[in-house]
């Protein structure tokens, strides 16, 4: 892995307001190079707007956001996605009449062509051999059989794998998930993060992970953030988290009484 102390993102004191709601509200949060990180909180909580803040989708009405110590203020997604950051959306939004691979393809020819090695021929410099075609990352994500279906004949939680194929595809140094569990079976979530924690481990991704599994995430990330009525309350090792009183009341003691068990 990379060295866990290099900077990849420096978000300081996001905020975003819709009128008179203050949906995020000076939000400051680092990510490092390598690094799995989830991100949890009650619904409102403001994860998804944090999400759309960080990723482009969503002007920050006040804050910085540095990518490496280059600014990203007024860039928009399409710049995000150029300089390493991609994510997925609480609903995917894959094209659902293009076979499987098509739309593998349509990520990779979004992304661009890196520098080869020498001028006009040898490997794209700095990207892993896994998501060199579609085939490589058909493979990683466990889609090879179904390469030639139409996106629509997927099952949800195939369409998941889709959705983050296409996002490996723009080759990223930093992949935000949204909520890739909704909707999936207690063994379709459990591989979801295990294949999480692979594609950080042998892609070298930074992995940022939103979602209402709390349990089987604290079980995966290295540590979480807990977002509340827009703020930060927490921000540690899950193990830490699941203890501090005020993440406890924000969530009712309900689902923190069984993830304490998991985080020890």
């Amino acid at each position: 892995m990379s060295d866990s102390k290099q900077v990849l993102l420096d978000a300081q004191d996001i905020t975003v307001r819709f009128g008179g709601l203050v949906a995020v509200d000076a939000v400051s949060a680092t990510f490092t190079a390598g690094e799995l990180v989830g991100i949890i909180g009650p619904n409102g909580a403001g994860k998804t707007t944090f999400f759309n803040a960080i990723s482009g989708v969503q002007v920050p009405t006040a804050g910085k956001l540095v990518l490496e110590g280059r600014s990203l203020a007024g860039q928009r997604p399409h710049r995000f996605a150029a300089l390493g950051l991609a994510r997925t959306f609480q609903t995917p939004r894959t094209f659902a009449d293009m076979p499987v691979q098509a739309n593998i393809e349509f990520g990779l020819k979004f992304a661009g062509r890196r520098p080869r090695k020498y001028w006009l021929w040898g490997d794209e410099q700095g990207v892993p051999w896994a998501l060199r075609d579609a085939a490589g990352i058909l493979t990683l994500i466990g889609l090879t059989e179904q390469a030639a279906w139409p996106a629509s004949a997927l099952t949800p939680s195939q369409q998941r794998l889709l959705e983050i194929g296409m996002a490996l595809a723009t080759r990223p140094r930093m992949l935000l998930l949204d909520e890739v569990a909704a909707g999936l079976t207690e063994s379709e979530i459990e591989d979801m993060a295990r294949l999480i924690r692979r594609l950080r481990d042998e892609l070298d991704l930074t992995v940022v992970w939103i979602e209402h599994a709390v349990t089987t995430l604290l079980r995966h990330v290295e540590r979480v953030i807990v977002l509340h009525q827009g703020r930060k309350i927490a921000d540690g090792p899950p193990a830490e988290v699941v203890r501090n009183a005020e993440v406890v009341e924000a969530y009712l003691g309900d689902e923190m009484t069984e993830t304490e068990e998991v985080a020890a």
